[in-house]
């Protein structure tokens, strides 16, 4: 039936169904080995029947939503016939240009950009043009968008508007070209993974030195959008990883909100408040062209906080209500994007060693040295030596934080926790030296690190595991860098006007080793190609 293309293979899922096909992950093949040696009687197809009893013992399974699609199996000539007569009455090029677009989008992006988008694919498709193509197509558009706003005049910001749209457009068709043409590639992830995140980060950049060049200082905004939208991003990722393969998995929280999906208009309206990528780079583009870059981002500010408050608020109400059994995967994902290096390995290992010790409060301590580590720094004067002691006091709770397995409800807080402290710090410390270049520098050293904690995320979505411990343990680990920075701090407290030199010497040197590893992993590794369809970000 050549009307069935359906990807079969979901790599968040442990099995997929679909009627007389099912495939699982490698995970679920013990599941599906006991299912098939169960008796096999029963009504329907056979198929259906083992994939309600891999489901029966706890593997998720998915079932992809046909729509106008034929699936059957016949088991008379005469239902043959039916089924062959309806496959013949699919229009199988309007079924691949709906399904080109993603099920589940933006309100922005599904009302105002997929109606023509998914036509601009299906002309890059007639013309040989590859999803990578377009991809770098639109990394390109938006590169030159933030060199327009780092002009400072208004032309430039009303092109800088335009052409963000138009990256962003771009962006959207490279993903329903892929589809489309089903043309999914390891590279191709990893360019579409990385490239919104650049795009949009740089686009930060240009706004800042487009109001540095009328003495509009913004650079610590700038660089607060960034670590906001990083965070929110590592709690969504963190969420994820923590709850995707829980067993017993249900909360009333999480049954509320299926009911809510059940009315139409609440859905639009709770994925439009979270300012998903769409919203919020249509809201990016417009104040670009009309206000001022200072208006922009205490605009992004706010709107990004809300959203972030109000999803990380329902995911820990879900995971307190949930009664949930987390996995061993899952455990390691959350110590891997925790990204742990030397001295809170040391830490964490010496304290696994003592026959007494037990952790029951390991998201408190995490919590409690970052919070620390934070008011220090924003409290105490640029370089003094305390610094150092609130330093060494975040290395120590954080390495007791992932001393234990981390599957506890509410330890999928620690990575972001961790994220907001190492980059929150820098921030701080750039904006007390109050010397020209620090903020810039800052920006660049949170890019960097930020760059190495998306390659981790999507390499864990991959199933290929995080970067090697060799990589984490060369750039220092968060903690690592925290100290790192103190330590720069301190020394050169006499003179701060070379403290932005440190920071961008520090930001150098772990972009090319993230760089070339990461450039390496992703040319040459045989990763899985990914793609993603979950909730816009």
């Amino acid at each position: 039936m050549h009307t069935l293309r359906l990807a079969l293979t979901d790599p968040r899922f442990d099995a997929c169904a679909v009627t007389g096909a099912l495939t699982v992950q490698p995970g679920a093949r013990g599941a599906l080995d006991k299912a098939a040696a169960a008796p096999g009687d029963g009504a329907g197809p056979y198929a259906d029947r083992l994939a309600a009893a891999v489901e029966a013992s706890g593997t998720a399974v998915r079932r992809p939503e046909l729509g106008t699609l034929v699936a059957a199996v016949p088991a008379t000539a005469a239902d043959r016939d039916a089924a062959v007569a309806a496959v013949a009455a699919v229009d199988d090029e309007a079924v691949r240009l709906r399904t080109a677009v993603k099920s589940r989008d933006g309100f922005f992006t599904t009302f105002f950009i997929s109606p023509y988008s998914r036509y601009i694919a299906r002309w890059c498709a007639r013309r040989g043009l590859t999803p990578n193509q377009v991809t770098t197509a639109s990394l390109v558009t938006a590169l030159i968008a933030a060199g327009c706003a780092a002009t400072g005049d208004r032309w430039g910001y009303v092109a800088a508007g335009v052409l963000l749209l138009l990256s962003f457009v771009l962006d959207c068709t490279d993903g329903q070209l892929a589809r489309y043409s089903l043309q999914y590639s390891t590279m191709g992830a990893w360019l579409d993974a990385t490239f919104d995140r650049a795009k949009e980060y740089a686009f930060y950049a240009g706004l800042a030195l487009g109001a540095a060049r009328h003495g509009d200082d913004v650079w610590a905004l700038a660089l607060g959008a960034m670590i906001l939208m990083t965070c929110r991003h590592v709690v969504d990722f963190s969420f994820n990883e923590a709850n995707h393969d829980a067993t017993a998995n249900t909360s009333p929280t999480a049954a509320l909100s299926d009911r809510l999906d059940s009315v139409g208009w609440t859905v639009w309206v709770r994925r439009m408040i979270i300012l998903p990528i769409g919203e919020r780079w249509a809201m990016i583009a417009v104040l670009t062209a009309v206000t001022t870059p200072r208006i922009v981002f205490y605009a992004l500010l706010a709107g990004c906080a809300f959203g972030a408050l109000y999803t990380t608020a329902g995911r820990v109400l879900r995971s307190l209500t949930r009664k949930a059994t987390r996995t061993d995967r899952a455990a390691r994902a959350l110590a891997d994007l925790a990204d742990t290096g030397p001295l809170g390995e040391l830490v964490a290992g010496t304290l696994r060693r003592l026959p007494t010790y037990t952790a029951p409060a390991l998201l408190a301590s995490g919590a409690g040295g970052a919070a620390a580590l934070l008011a220090a720094a924003y409290l105490l004067p640029f370089g003094s030596p305390l610094l150092l002691v609130f330093a060494g006091l975040y290395a120590l709770t954080a390495g007791a934080a992932v001393a234990q397995p981390l599957k506890a409800p509410l330890d999928w807080l620690l990575p972001p926790l961790f994220r907001a402290a190492e980059y929150g710090t820098i921030l701080i410390l750039a904006a007390k030296a109050d010397v020209p270049g620090a903020l810039p520098a800052a920006f660049g050293l949170v890019a960097a690190v930020a760059y190495h904690h998306y390659d981790t995320v999507y390499r864990i979505r991959g199933g290929t595991g995080a970067p090697p411990h060799w990589l984490v343990r060369t750039i220092g680990g968060h903690e690592g860098r925290v100290l790192v920075t103190t330590v720069l701090a301190a020394v050169l407290a006499t003179r701060a006007s070379d403290f932005p030199v440190a920071l961008t010497a520090m930001a150098v040197a772990v972009a090319l080793v993230v760089l070339v590893e990461s450039i390496r992993f992703w040319v040459s590794s045989g990763a899985p190609a990914v793609h993603d369809e979950g909730e816009p970000a």
